[in-house]
């Protein structure tokens, strides 16, 4: 009875001990199947990518030592020049404009249509005077803005007693009228702006506005052309020009950024626009 207790216990341990052993291979199987099958996942590497440099063109100018950026025509001719400033030129150090006696001469935007001023306009003509220049006032005209509007708003600001210099006007626009419509406004206005100051107005315009609009229209006017380009402008009616504006993005000292820059043509000069009082 013993032997056989002890015969069935042998067995029970034999059979556990091959179960388990069974368990143990599965498990390292599944252990190998999953080394097997797993995926490795590369980094992928950056590619840098190079960036085109914009190469600028160099002024040839800049390798000369003895050039000077701010050297213009009024350095090296003796033309009469002068400039024309309004807000857009921020603040001027008119001190410094001053010094510049090649320089005779400035116009200051006072006014635009019916209601702008210019903002620095008073400060302007008070130490443009101050510092020895000959000053004149221009106004921007608007053909479709109410003409005696225009002209009390110029005169709140072009007072006779400040001028050196005829009255501007300057003409730029056509507002869209037609030329009829637009000349018989501009010419109205002339008028008024002619018996108001008791001399004729200076007339501003470019060359290419003129002789679309303007052609044979406004002889007895002295002109201020604006043309920027080397050679002096000529119109298409061959009419005179007493000055021409040669270029907008002139330099001087005392004055930041781009400013307009003028001079007399021929033997024009400056006693035939000063303001008789």
């Amino acid at each position: 009875m013993l032997k056989n207790k002890i015969y069935i216990l042998l067995a029970l341990l034999i059979a556990t001990m091959a179960i388990g052993e069974v368990s143990a291979n599965q498990s390292k199987t599944k252990r190998k199947h999953r080394v097997k099958t797993h995926k490795v996942i590369k980094k992928k590497k950056k590619v840098s990518r190079k960036r085109t440099a914009v190469v600028k063109p160099i002024d040839p100018r800049l390798n000369d030592p003895d050039y000077d950026p701010f050297l213009s025509c009024e350095d090296t001719c003796g033309h009469i020049h002068g400039i024309d400033l309004s807000h857009y030129q921020g603040q001027v150090f008119w001190e410094t404009v001053g010094e510049n006696t090649k320089m005779a001469y400035v116009y200051l935007k006072a006014t635009e249509g019916g209601d702008r001023i210019d903002e620095r306009y008073e400060r302007n003509i008070e130490l443009a005077h101050r510092y020895g220049l000959k000053v004149g006032s221009y106004h921007f005209f608007r053909p479709k803005t109410p003409l005696l509007q225009q002209l009390e708003n110029f005169k709140t600001q072009c007072l006779p007693g400040e001028q050196d210099l005829i009255p501007m006007i300057d003409i730029e626009t056509t507002g869209g009228l037609p030329d009829y419509e637009f000349c018989d406004s501009l010419f109205r206005f002339l008028g008024m702006v002619e018996r108001t100051y008791r001399q004729q107005p200076l007339l501003y315009t470019f060359r290419n506005f003129y002789n679309k609009h303007l052609l044979g229209q406004i002889d007895d006017y002295k002109l201020m052309i604006a043309m920027y380009t080397d050679e002096e402008p000529e119109l298409a009616d061959g009419r005179d020009i007493t000055m021409w504006q040669y270029t907008s993005k002139g330099r001087i000292v005392g004055v930041n950024g781009f400013v307009d820059k003028s001079r007399f043509l021929g033997r024009h000069g400056l006693r035939e626009i000063r303001f008789r009082h």
